[in-house]
């Protein structure tokens, strides 16, 4: 059963209610803390960017291609467009050769304002690059190029790079294959539906490597997570859940479309991951810093700038202050 997780109150009055799950997994993978339903099966959709670049990072692609971590920091990513990426993504394609028509991600503008509004007045088309997953599909074909699969159909889930894919993101979340429901992803790749506890155990396993017994799968998770955590702008931008968490290098997180978050401590050794019925991402950071507060959570600088870019006041487009929000959840450990 879902639990409200964040309340908006104008003029005293509540305007908008948002429920949802949230599951807190330990080192074993046990239930630890949760609000909501441990069970509720969601789709992973870009949190799930992390284990989707494991296959190609295992397989030495990293040194094939000689890539800099900003450039296996951005296969992670959901990048906003900025003028950053873009550099980044060109880099990335010179170096793999691979051609922008190859991605099957749509032609878009930049999702960061400033860039999409400098491409518009400069009279540019839409790209494929600058699309938010186009880091995804560059680090995808350049691995099927390497191992000598067909880029033809890559997006398949029948495709040899998808059927390692979803190995691997049954072999982190600790269920078989079998088990994962697949879908479409909204750039066309399969995306996988998974219960919460599974896919906070996957992130708690980025997050403590050492717990990984294939040498392989934990080499090059930690070379993932020490690009994102290196270069934590490229994994989405300027003020968003992604880039200020992991400014952190005790997390590692990642978030996806449709409400789902994930992210891992290490120190603390947990996995968390919690999911916005209504599929809003605005209450991300409000959601994340209650988390943290309510487990203890030590670096006190990663809640602050959380505070700070997502505030309780709500402001109308005047910069008005008409009303406020509150998170309403309490974790429980009963489970």
């Amino acid at each position: 059963m879902e639990t409200k997780l964040v309340k908006e109150y104008r003029a005293d009055i509540m305007e908008c209610a948002h429920s949802g799950h949230i599951c807190i997994v330990n080192e074993e993978g046990k239930v630890e803390a949760y609000a909501g339903d441990p069970e509720y099966v969601t789709f992973t959709r870009s949190s799930a960017k992390p284990l989707q670049a494991i296959p190609a990072i295992r397989a030495h692609m990293a040194s094939h291609y000689h890539l800099t971590d900003q450039e296996i920091a951005i296969m992670t990513a959901s990048h906003r467009g900025q003028l950053e990426h873009q550099e980044t993504l060109i880099n990335l394609m010179n170096k793999t050769g691979i051609a922008e028509q190859r991605l099957v991600c749509a032609p878009s503008y930049p999702l960061n304002e400033e860039a999409r509004d400098a491409l518009i007045l400069s009279r540019s088309d839409k790209r494929k690059l600058h699309h938010n997953c186009s880091g995804k599909h560059l680090g995808l074909l350049a691995y099927c190029q390497m191992q000598g699969y067909s880029l033809e159909g890559y997006e398949n889930p029948d495709h040899p790079v998808q059927q390692e894919v979803l190995n691997t993101v049954a072999y982190m979340s600790g269920l078989s294959k079998e088990k994962i429901i697949l879908g479409t992803d909204g750039c066309g790749l399969p995306v996988f539906a998974l219960p919460m506890h599974a896919l906070a155990t996957a992130y708690m396993k980025l997050a403590c490597p050492d717990l990984i017994e294939d040498k392989a799968t934990r080499l090059a998770v930690e070379t993932i997570t020490k690009a994102m955590n290196a270069h934590p702008f490229m994994v989405a931008g300027t003020g968003k859940v992604d880039t200020l968490l992991l400014q952190d290098e005790n997390i590692v997180a990642k978030g996806g479309f449709k409400g789902v978050y994930c992210f891992g401590l290490k120190k603390e050794r947990l996995g968390i991951t919690f999911k916005i019925l209504d599929g809003s991402e605005e209450e991300w950071g409000l959601v994340t810093e209650s988390i943290l507060a309510q487990i203890g959570y030590q670096n006190k600088a990663t809640m602050e700038r959380l505070r700070e870019a997502y505030t309780k006041d709500l402001y109308n487009d005047g910069g008005q202050k008409v009303g406020r929000v509150e998170t309403v959840f309490t974790l429980k450990n009963d489970y």
